[in-house]
């Protein structure tokens, strides 16, 4: 068997003993890349997202569960907008992507919508490829591939990524859609809520340039995506073409950054696992094991950040008071540290952080002294 292979074998293995016996592995989604994308200094995070552990289920396990992810409600909304956005073979969505992305072309009087069917994700995979292939073979239609399934390269491991949709212009480009349930008032939606779709979108931009890459010529990949939203108050589609070229290339480059997951599993000491079924003492001793860079933007991305940060807290680091303290403060890691380089029994003089604490300690207690109240001596 050739080494690449071997190798291969022995890290599904390794990560298989990571995640615990006839144990599923919890499959990566964008959402989940675009956020350890954000964050590739944590080993913790990408060790468990390798390896496949049901991240929610790890958290309640050891008692510092999170209510992380969609309503139920906003589930059916989002599923039933998407419905009516793809109906009638998807005329409408064609609709909006020849108005706000390419209105030099011929208007979409009908669509190819190809089955993308096949057994397991990698199936799925490969036939999402060859239907992007003979789409692009065939200028001058429009094809629209409804949850097509692509593969990224993602630190050592495969991740199966499902956007909304991938539209195929009759020039041959590929565009990735994004259908969410927020609405869009007068043209604009939240910005927090596009940001996290733009960056999710760019997930799905540099999976499909994987794909164009094993094609000759290779199609070009917009990078101007279609979010779909409802328009104001109504159940009616409207859209918008965003620019993800910024995102794109913050992700591919943090990606990039990512420990492989490999390097990360050869570390761990031999006996570690992450099933939820563990102890709470063994599973916290597991968990410990691998190191995390926690930040408070965790909360909103990461399951296990509750548990993260009462660590931190209890560890009396500086990092959950944000990043960019902590990237002011330097070498000063703990809280106890500051306070001490603060009241000047510790740290360099010369150190510009120990020097600007000193400085600001110093402008406190002039502050407090010039505002202290005179007290009338008692009779």
């Amino acid at each position: 068997m050739p080494p690449q292979r071997t190798r291969e074998r022995a890290l599904r293995h390794r990560l298989a003993e990571l995640r615990g016996p006839e144990t599923q592995p919890k499959a990566l989604d964008a959402r989940a890349l675009a956020a350890l994308a954000a964050n590739p200094g944590c080993g913790r995070r990408a060790i468990l997202d390798g390896a496949g552990v049901d991240k929610a289920a790890l958290a309640r396990a050891l008692g510092a569960p999170s209510a992380f992810g969609q309503s139920q409600f906003a589930l059916v909304r989002g599923n039933a907008f998407e419905a009516k956005v793809k109906a009638d073979g998807g005329t409408e969505l064609l609709r909006l992507a020849h108005e706000r992305l390419d209105r030099s072309a011929e208007p979409p009087t009908g669509a190819h919508v190809p089955d993308l069917s096949a057994v397991g994700p990698a199936g799925r995979a490969a036939r999402t490829a060859l239907a992007l292939r003979e789409a692009t073979a065939s200028p001058g239609t429009w094809t629209l591939l409804d949850h097509p399934m692509l593969a990224l390269d993602v630190a050592g491991s495969v991740a199966h990524l499902e956007p909304d949709a991938v539209i195929v212009h009759p020039d041959g480009s590929w565009t990735v859609v994004e259908i969410k349930s927020f609405p869009m008032l007068d043209g604009a939606a939240d910005p927090a809520k596009v940001g996290a779709a733009t960056r999710q979108a760019a997930v799905y931009v540099l999976a499909l340039e994987e794909v164009a890459a094993r094609l000759d010529p290779a199609p070009r990949v917009r990078h101007r995506i279609l979010l779909v939203c409802p328009k104001d108050f109504s159940n009616l589609p409207t859209a918008s073409a965003v620019d993800v070229r910024k995102q794109r290339a913050v992700t591919a480059r943090q990606l990039a950054r990512l420990t492989r997951v490999e390097d990360i599993a050869d570390a761990l000491p031999e006996g570690i696992c992450f099933s939820p079924e563990l102890p709470a003492e063994q599973l916290t001793a597991a968990v410990e094991a691998v190191p995390a860079t926690y930040a408070p933007e965790c909360l909103s991305t990461c399951e296990l950040a509750f548990h993260c940060r009462d660590r931190s807290r209890a560890s009396g680091a500086v990092t959950p008071l944000g990043r960019p303290v902590r990237a002011e403060l330097g070498g000063l890691t703990t809280v106890e540290d500051v306070l001490a380089a603060a009241r000047g029994e510790a740290g360099d003089p010369d150190d510009p952080a120990v020097a600007a604490l000193r400085r600001a300690a110093a402008l406190r207690a002039e502050a407090l002294r010039t505002a202290a109240p005179e007290v009338a001596p008692c009779p």
